[in-house]
């Protein structure tokens, strides 16, 4: 946070590709024409004619054609198709769903918890005010052992539940006691299956392993990869790395407060002391800065309750508990 500002860099103009040199440019707007040979098809015969997947504004009529105009359309492409990139890196985030024990917005997925009998997620505050043990969505017992658990969670990855696989993932990372070696391999294995099911968890998972080279050899550029894509489901503190990357690259003033802005508005603390800082040196204006903190602070009312607010007291307890038998066991074992 106290890193000295690095210089701003400006964004290049990304343009979008023009017919205008095309030879068949002329045609009526009832017609469409492959990029390389200008072979005309009508809007009712187009079977034959296959859209840049990168770009989307080119077609072509065969393989052949399209090999040979890549020469000539690749600049271009790369362009459109970062543009195209940026409109869903940037754009505001889905909504997140309620816990449907209280009602209210869930807050961030740490403050959640699965269960692994049903899928459904249950914030904090809901699991410490339970009086039971019993599922309230499919009223299964808690599992009593760790054997049993880890049952579930498998018969759950046997219908594509994208928590279930990233939950085992976490559990072959960490080592869960007795009944799960710790494996790294595995758990990024089981991390990318939940990330291809839709996982954003999973994604923010790999993202960490990727960027410190635990377990795996250091890879900042497929760290950025799934920050973005755990960014556009939503994930705030993915998004927040995003926003830190993007000002070691010198990018600040552009795409970093970006990334910041719409951290802050899903409530996350760090962005919003960083559009703090901009607002006061200059680089966010006055009308951002109160759109930002107005959303940031809507965002944190959204998801209080006293029984959250109970449910961070007792989790902080046992944290510390945690905490000081760890620093005990670590220093018997000296």
């Amino acid at each position: 946070q106290g890193q000295q500002q690095p210089k701003a860099t400006p964004t290049n103009t990304l343009t979008t590709y023009s017919y205008s040199s095309h030879p068949m440019s002329a045609a009526s707007d009832a017609t469409e024409f492959c990029a390389a040979c200008g072979r005309l098809w009508g809007r009712n015969g187009t079977d034959g004619l296959k859209t840049c997947t990168a770009c989307k504004l080119v077609k072509y009529c065969c393989v052949d054609c399209q090999k040979s105009h890549r020469p000539l359309h690749k600049k271009e492409c790369k362009k459109r198709a970062a543009a195209i990139f940026d409109e869903k890196l940037f754009a505001d985030p889905p909504p997140r769903g309620d816990c449907l024990i209280c009602f209210i917005p869930q807050p961030h997925p740490t403050k959640t918890m699965y269960q692994n009998c049903c899928g459904q997620n249950i914030c904090n505050g809901c699991i410490i005010s339970m009086e039971t043990s019993v599922c309230p969505f499919c009223r299964e017992s808690s599992e009593t052992t760790d054997e049993e658990g880890i049952e579930r969670i498998k018969k759950r990855m046997e219908i594509n539940d994208a928590e279930a696989f990233n939950t085992l993932g976490c559990h072959y990372h960490d080592g869960l006691r007795g009944s799960i070696a710790q494996d790294y391999d595995k758990s990024r294995e089981l991390w990318s299956q939940a990330a291809a099911l839709g996982s954003i968890l999973a994604h923010r998972n790999l993202a960490a392993r990727y960027y410190e080279g635990e377990g795996v050899k250091k890879d900042v550029k497929k760290a950025i990869h799934h920050w973005e894509l755990a960014a556009m489901g939503g994930h705030e503190v993915a998004r927040h790395n995003l926003g830190v990357e993007e000002e070691k690259r010198g990018n600040l003033k552009t795409r970093a407060i970006k990334h910041y802005i719409l951290a802050a508005k899903a409530g996350y603390d760090d962005a919003m002391y960083q559009v703090k800082r901009g607002f006061m040196n200059g680089y966010v204006t006055k009308e951002d800065f109160e759109k930002t903190l107005r959303a940031y602070q809507k965002s944190l009312d959204e998801v209080k309750s006293e029984q959250r607010d109970k449910a961070e007291v007792v989790n902080a307890e046992i944290a510390r508990e945690n905490e000081f038998y760890a620093d005990l066991a670590s220093k018997e074992n000296e």
